[in-house]
């Protein structure tokens, strides 16, 4: 790759010129990889499938290693990252390079051009050690920059994954997670229950939990549809303070839980699996630990009031997973949220003491998550979502959006995009009391690739809110497998995700969000979910289908009210048929 004048900035901390490089070309797919590094390289490209190549780089000592390329930034519409960001616009390429370990974000990224097709997806082999990447438009080209390096031995070396296939952006994606669980082996086995809808405290209840609400909601949640119910920050403490200055010794509050153990197998009576949550990485000033702690902390967050504790000594991690496992194996509970790993991720950590067996904070973390019990529910949570944590989740969340469908969609979509093995979560559903039932559906059909995770009082809805709960919990447990598993397409990043569609060989689901026509298949079922205030859906009909011209069409409302069943005519063209605002169409050919 030949520099442009300022490629290069002043103020870019990794320039070439505050390191020796030795510097080597190679030419594959019509892209010319510039490899460098402090050291002599072998680099190896092979094309494992039409326009995808694998590109290793493999020094002859351990030393940092760059790969970098640019592609013509024609027809470009957006850049996806898996940072879990809302901006999809094109960065400059002189902005600060992201930076992927285990502990935060995945090694991965992809131009999009018109018509949703990737201009150039890319990915790391490395999970674990950090992984830098720069991104942009080239100012003075007109092209998009990329360029990837970490540190790799001679080993392994550096290996990348390049799609330049043009296929639509989302296979290409998937495609890396099929990718990286070739190359890294098996994750874990995710249980269906990790699949279903599922109850969660801290909306509804904050900190303000104890036995007697937690129970008083199960019931409830589980005769909706949910299987699981997940109790979050407030067990452990009487302290609602939102901060963390009390967490870390992990023991329940007398007042509010004062038999963990039996309030457990009450829950699991009703049917629920019960997951409990932990900051994992937090000790609190406020703690009998803290003193203890303090030789052992990476850093202390005066805004959390707390301190971060270092995985890289065996006695901490024996803390922290002894804490959790403890939850499992006496208290009886099916599963652990566990929040805040990319905490860990501290910029310039201290240099780890004797006592340390590790020298990174990432293959501490990994040696943490290792000594977990390994036959539980594992909530994980965006920005942590990279696919070295697999092997120690089941689950994995979208960040927090309180009240935001939008932001909700879009975080859940791209987490189905490289998740992986792992059940994909919305986000918490909330709403204010006196919300319409259609808008309620609307957050559901919103999440509606994900499992959703309710999160308000549920003796307190109004009956037409239940229904809505019902009808939409019902319409996502039966179609679990296409939902979550089947073949997955959501269109235009650049837009969040107007329209999104699964499908399998004889089912097709769209959810719609804004006012965009639906393509009809030539045979089967098609569901489409409305989110969108516009009742007039477009349905586009490319063919009349084999013998068939006639469909039955089954309106519902947000609250599964049936509107009626006709028989419509498919023509070629554009059928317009009115769903209400959170309904559901179904289209029998």
């Amino acid at each position: 790759m030949t520099a442009a004048p300022g490629l290069w900035q002043p103020h870019d901390p990794t320039q070439p010129t505050e390191m020796p490089r030795r510097t080597k070309e190679v030419t594959a797919g019509g892209l010319t990889l510039e490899c460098s590094g402090a050291a002599e390289l072998t680099c190896t490209v092979r094309e494992p499938a039409p326009g995808v190549l694998e590109v290793r780089v493999v020094p002859d000592r351990t030393t940092e290693i760059r790969v970098g390329w640019q592609v013509p930034c024609v027809d470009a519409t957006a850049f996806w990252a898996a940072d879990g960001g809302e901006h999809r616009g094109l960065p400059p390429f002189w902005r600060r390079p992201r930076t992927a370990a285990l502990e935060k974000n995945a090694p991965v990224g992809c131009l999009v051009g018109a018509g949703d097709v990737a201009l150039c997806t890319y990915a790391a082999g490395e999970v674990v050690r950090p992984v830098r990447t720069r991104t942009g438009v080239v100012e003075e080209t007109g092209d998009f920059g990329f360029w990837v390096e970490h540190e790799a031995d001679p080993r392994d070396g550096l290996l990348l994954r390049l799609d330049l296939s043009r296929r639509h952006f989302a296979r290409t994606l998937t495609d890396v997670a099929a990718w990286w669980g070739a190359v890294h082996g098996p994750a874990r086995e995710v249980p269906d229950v990790a699949r279903m809808p599922a109850y969660s405290t801290w909306y509804a209840m904050q900190q303000h939990v104890d036995a007697a609400g937690v129970e008083r909601q199960a019931g409830p949640a589980a005769e909706l549809g949910c299987e699981a119910i997940i109790v979050d920050d407030g067990w452990h403490s009487t302290d609602r303070g939102r901060g963390y200055g009390y967490v870390g010794e992990w023991e329940p509050s007398p007042a509010a839980f004062p038999d963990i153990a039996a309030h457990t197998a009450r829950v699991r009576d009703t049917g629920l699996a019960y997951l409990l949550w932990y900051a994992l990485p937090f000790v609190g000033r406020h703690t009998s630990l803290w003193e203890r702690v303090q030789p052992y902390t990476l850093a202390y967050k005066e805004h959390m009031n707390a301190a971060i504790v270092d995985p890289r000594y065996p006695h901490i991690r024996d803390l922290l997973a002894g804490h959790l496992t403890r939850a499992v194996k006496e208290w009886g509970m099916d599963g652990l949220k566990i929040d805040f790993i990319d905490q860990f991720a501290v910029e310039n950590p201290p240099e780890p003491g004797p006592e340390a067996d590790c020298a990174t904070v990432n293959e501490g973390v990994r040696r943490l998550l290792a000594q977990l019990p390994g036959d539980c529910l594992v909530e994980l949570r965006q920005p942590y979502v990279s696919p070295g944590l697999w092997p120690h989740a089941t689950m994995i969340r979208a960040s927090d959006c309180p009240l935001s469908p939008l932001h909700n969609r879009q975080r859940t979509v791209d987490l189905r995009l490289i998740a992986g093995p792992l059940a994909v979560h919305a986000d918490m559903l909330m709403w204010h009391p006196d919300e319409s039932p259609q808008h309620v559906a609307a957050q559901l059909v919103n999440v509606l690739f994900a499992v959703p995770q309710i999160s308000v009082d549920l003796t307190a809805q109004t009956p037409a809110h239940l229904e809505v709960l019902r009808f939409w919990l019902a319409f996502v447990r039966e179609h679990a497998a296409v939902l979550q598993r089947g073949d997955f397409e959501p269109a235009r990043p650049d837009l969040a995700y107007p329209l999104v569609t699964a499908r399998s060989a004889d089912t097709v689901i769209t959810a719609r969000y804004a006012p965009l026509p639906v393509e009809v298949p030539a045979a089967g079922t098609l569901f489409v979910a409305n989110a969108d205030a516009s009742t007039g859906v477009l349905l586009r009909v490319r063919e009349p289908g084999p013998a068939r011209v006639t469909a039955r069409a089954a309106v519902h409302d947000c609250r599964g009210r049936a509107h009626g069943e006709e028989l419509i005519r498919l023509d070629p063209g554009v059928v317009e048929i009115t769903v209400p605002e959170g309904g559901l169409l179904r289209l029998e050919r």
